[in-house]
């Protein structure tokens, strides 16, 4: 009679398959390496065939561990799913919103709105370097981000949807002599040692787009500050630098503070929804519809005319312009 698969072996072979990296598969289950591999090849004797290729250089997936991946991948959702609901837990969903009423947080509360019986939950990560390695090992559901900010290689096995375009701003202290104009022009923060590295929609994605918009433009770069997060803490550096912070047009009010758009030029943000390509779960629907209405109702898959894009998302096809 054969041997019952272990569900283990599953999730470590699937690791595996998703990574095509016996090292980064261990980082992301937290275990040993030796491990994984010891459970690969107990998984394989245990199914009767090769399931991987295995070189000095790389990994492979034979025709055997592809077909397997499929399986594997539903059983193991099957298997979470069935324990979730035996322990009452119902079909809870978690996001990854990155700060609260930013861009990605107005998408979930939208979808609440509209997955009534659903649950979901927000978790704040701060960028796509600690969230897609918890959304690649199944402790995260959706996230939020710039997907071609991110460093290396992404996780094998994810989907990505650009969701917006949003508008670079500044946030002024009440009593800057810029808090009096109605947009700032970039040249106008020469000389004021802006701020790019506070707020909670800063990540490394986002300090990659500063960087490319001060050297596009030849500004200085802005000198290093620690990352201040919240609106409370940003309410009393701001008040102590006395200085402008590079956030984005969906910054939560600061007290003490005012939000004035960037121009000269006017420079986008491009937000993703990036969840697994596995994940089967009627808040997924909600959520990509809630961008989709969100975005229709404020333009934000437009671009307006003449707009400052990072790359490589100047370079790739994208929404019209607008006036």
């Amino acid at each position: 009679m054969a041997e019952d698969l272990d569900l283990r072996l599953l999730r470590h072979f699937v690791a595996v398959a998703e990574e095509l990296h016996f090292s980064r598969a261990a980082e992301r289950l937290f275990v040993a390496q030796q491990a994984v591999s010891r459970d690969v090849r107990k998984l394989e004797d245990r199914a009767g065939t090769t399931l991987f290729d295995r070189t000095s250089r790389r990994v492979a997936l034979t025709p055997a561990g592809r077909r397997l991946l499929g399986r594997a991948r539903q059983i193991l959702s099957l298997h979470d799913e069935t324990l979730r609901e035996l322990r009452g837990e119902g079909r809870s969903l978690l996001v990854d919103v990155v700060g609260q009423r930013l861009t990605p947080a107005l998408v979930l509360a939208a979808a609440r709105a509209r997955a009534d019986g659903h649950e979901f939950f927000a978790r704040f990560h701060g960028g796509l370097d600690a969230s897609l390695p918890l959304l690649a090992g199944h402790r995260l559901d959706v996230t939020f981000g710039r997907w071609h900010g991110i460093t290396g290689e992404p996780p094998h096995g994810l989907e990505h949807h650009l969701i917006r375009y949003e508008r670079i701003s500044v946030l002024v202290p009440e009593r800057h002599p810029l808090a009096e104009e109605t947009e700032v022009p970039l040249a106008a923060l020469r000389e004021t040692d802006a701020c790019w590295h506070c707020g909670d929609h800063v990540s490394a994605q986002w300090e990659q787009v500063m960087e490319q918009l001060f050297t596009d433009t030849g500004m200085p770069p802005a000198p290093p500050r620690p990352n201040v997060r919240g609106v409370d803490e940003l309410a009393y550096h701001i008040q102590q630098w006395d200085l402008p912070i590079l956030t984005i047009s969906s910054q939560p009010d600061v007290p003490g503070a005012v939000v004035r758009p960037l121009v000269q030029p006017v420079a986008m943000y491009p937000w993703s929804m990036i969840w697994r390509k596995d994940l089967r779960h009627p808040g997924l629907a909600a959520l990509r519809e809630a961008a989709d209405d969100l975005g229709t109702a404020g333009n934000w898959r437009d671009l307006p005319d003449g707009a400052w894009l990072p790359s490589p998302e100047a370079g790739l096809p994208r929404a019209r312009s607008r006036r």
